[in-house]
């Protein structure tokens, strides 16, 4: 029975398929008369005259193919941009391309003192405001579209099917682009070519990113993550579409439009029923027909010996049958989807699992394999066939953890390489099931240690700052020494995993953000993380930085020397938070009251109050305030003198009692800076 589909699929595709035609020339021109008009026999008319007689030959002769300049003196300067596309080679293509876009734009546009035009091959601007001063401006808004004030979208008419899935894939094969444009391309092109092999039902999917080369690193991430924003407003499942900007661009299509090879390859070559556009149809229908009877009786082959095995298995008596959810692997689009991003750094140690190993691996998920339970779902211990212990988040289907914070954590961790970060060992997507797999750690996370009396004293204060060190340096080479400087956002003692020798390791960068070499904060309106280890401006004010950081580290390094949760249900004297009541000991000369008595007598309390000041500079109110990671590794290292801290945020948040015999209570009080005063009752348990 499973041999007759078979030969009815091999019928149906071995009839001829069509070729997509390359499409004609694009060009869309912009010509905007709302910052004032000229004369040809004017002043700036002169200066235009001169610049775009030198911004195509300049461009052209350029190995970035790119020029800008200003010409003439205010008020009548004239500003230009001449950029050719990343793949030309031919400098003659770059500068015929270039000419014939300031010709049409100074015939169509006439005295318009600010003009752009758009063509598959070129992008040239003139204006008499000085755009080029404006890094981040991706403008002019064309033919009176404004699109977010900056880029104008233009798409093919061809539909895809699949219009979900296939919108889901652009996007993947746009992120890939943008990181390699932003930070792997050449500084002086700023260009990525990709293309995507799909399956045989979807195209394969040709794409381009490209920025302005004199943009940096991070302001080319910074234009590209703006396009990628539209995406999301302008995708509607076509086959083929584009995003125009002066400063950034991006475009997809189902055959090859540029030349040469891609810079980015996504799945498998031969999974598309597209050939590129301009090959030979005829010996790319035979390789295809050819490839596809292959695949399909290799497919039926392996069909039949699976049902065999599993008519076998079902006759074996004694075996223990593994119940399984009604997932269908084949039919799992966000699998299919992730096993198309493309995680080159981490080689082929990374591993895409299947549910059903996952599975057997932790025994079906027991509770018994169950080391513990984060934000976004439980976390199992694994044992793999081959003898391999594994730890594997499983994310809840309603944690907040969505695909795209599943790709990357996935992305980013995978990517990094450090005796301080947690090793990613593979990852597995099945409908709505999505898996991390980590190596695993023997000795679980450091609140299993630091806040358990019993656990406590096996971490002696030599061990804990051996843990304290260990974490700044893996921040440190998150915000330094890492190829992108990465914010984590969720830094605590639970995403701080402990191996056998109990080394600690980072882990848990669902929440992390990747920033430019020159970016040195960034505001979000979704704030994530864990309220006790937050920077006040993030808390408050969505504002993140290396400085957020280094304020979680603080609060971390408070909770390993006293062995106290920074907030909870307790009160720490007068205070409702560690940092009010450390602060307090530190300035009335006792912070040697903070030292977790599970550590005994120390004979070390100098290197432990070195660590509760380091710490009470990393949590001081004001960003600015606070050292670099660099420099607390340095303070952890010497003996000099340390700077005194400021007080942390939060300091006057006081606890006072009021027991009127009503069952026991108390208000916290807090005074602002200014004269208002607010008031939270709160309710104590088990007095």
């Amino acid at each position: 029975m499973a041999v007759l589909p078979c030969f009815l699929v091999l019928l149906l595709f071995s009839t001829p398929l069509p070729l997509i035609a390359s499409a004609a020339a694009y060009s869309e021109y912009s010509c905007n008369g709302t910052t004032g008009n000229f004369t040809s026999g004017s002043a700036f008319g002169a200066n235009l005259d001169r610049l775009v007689a030198a911004l195509p030959s300049n461009a052209s002769s350029s190995a970035s193919l790119f020029a800008s300049a200003a010409v003439g003196t205010a008020p009548d300067t004239t500003y230009g941009l001449a950029l050719c596309r990343g793949d030309i080679t031919d400098p003659r293509v770059c500068s015929a391309c270039l000419g014939d876009a300031f010709r049409q734009l100074r015939q169509l546009c006439g005295g318009d003192r600010d003009a752009t035009f758009y063509h598959d091959l070129c992008t040239a601007r003139y204006s008499g405001d000085d755009f080029l001063a404006r890094p981040d401006d991706n403008s002019p808004v064309i033919n009176g579209m404004d699109v977010n004030g900056s880029t104008y979208p233009g798409w093919d008419a061809r539909n895809a099917t699949s219009r979900s899935f296939f919108l889901s894939l652009v996007g993947t094969l746009f992120g890939e682009m943008a990181m390699y444009s932003a930070y792997n391309s050449s500084a002086s092109r700023r260009f990525a070519s990709a293309v995507m092999f799909i399956n045989p039902q979807l195209p394969t999917v040709y794409g381009l990113t490209q920025c302005t080369p004199d943009l940096s690193p991070a302001q080319c991430w910074h234009c590209l993550q703006g396009i990628q924003d539209q995406n999301r407003q302008w995708y509607d499942g076509r086959e083929g579409g584009r995003i125009l900007g002066v400063r950034c661009s991006f475009r997809y299509e189902g055959y090859q439009f540029y030349d040469g090879t891609p810079d980015v390859r996504i799945g498998l070559q031969g999974g598309s029923s597209s050939p590129a556009a301009g090959s030979n149809g005829s010996n790319h229908r035979k390789v295809l027909v050819i490839a596809l009877i292959v695949s399909i009786t290799v497919f039926c082959i392996m069909l039949v010996a699976v049902l065999m095995l599993i008519r076998t298995q079902r006759k074996s008596a004694g075996k223990a049958k593994l119940q399984l959810p009604a997932h269908s692997r084949d039919s799992s689009k966000t699998e299919e989807a992730l096993k198309l991003w493309r995680i080159e750094e981490s080689g082929s140690e990374f591993t895409l699992y299947d549910f059903s190993e996952l599975a057997a691996a932790t025994r079906d998920f027991s509770d018994e394999n169950r080391l513990g339970r984060g934000g976004f779902g439980p976390v199992y211990k694994g044992k793999l066939a081959d003898g391999a212990e594994i730890a594997v988040k499983r994310l809840a289907a309603h944690s907040g953890q969505g695909l795209q914070e599943f790709k990357n954590e996935i992305q980013l961790i995978a990517k990094l390489q450090h005796t301080n970060l947690v090793r990613l060992v593979g990852c597995c997507v099945q409908q709505e099931e999505k898996m991390l797999v980590y190596e695993y750690m023997p000795n679980r996370s450091l609140d299993c240690f630091i806040f358990d009396q019993q656990r406590g004293p096996l971490l002696d204060w030599e061990k804990r700052l051996h843990v304290i060190e260990g974490i700044a340096q893996g921040l440190l080479y998150l915000h330094k020494h890492s190829r992108v400087r990465i914010i984590h956002r969720d830094l605590k003692a639970s995403n701080i995993l402990l191996d056998k020798d109990l080394k600690p390791k980072i882990s848990d960068f669902g929440m992390a953000r990747i920033f430019g070499s020159n970016m040195t904060e960034a505001n979000t309106n979704r704030v994530v993380g864990t309220y006790g280890y937050m920077a006040p401006e993030y808390a408050s004010e969505g504002i993140f930085s290396v400085k957020s950081d280094v304020y979680s580290f603080g609060v971390l390094l408070l909770e390993i020397v006293s062995g106290k949760r920074n907030s909870g249900h307790h009160h720490y004297g007068d205070f409702v938070n560690l940092l009010g009541y450390a602060w307090q000991l530190w300035k009335e000369g006792r912070a040697f009251e903070l030292i977790d008595p599970t550590l005994g007598e120390c004979s070390d309390v100098a290197s432990i109050m070195r660590c509760v000041k380091v710490a009470l500079l990393c949590v001081q109110d004001n960003a600015m305030d606070r050292p670099a990671m660099a420099d607390v590794t340095a303070m952890l290292a010497a003996t000099e003198a340390l700077p005194d801290p400021r007080r942390p945020p939060h300091f006057s948040l006081r606890v006072s009692s009021s027991d009127d015999g009503s069952g026991g209570g108390s208000e916290v009080r807090t005074r602002s800076h200014g004269t208002n005063e607010l008031t939270i009752t709160t309710i104590q348990e088990g007095r």
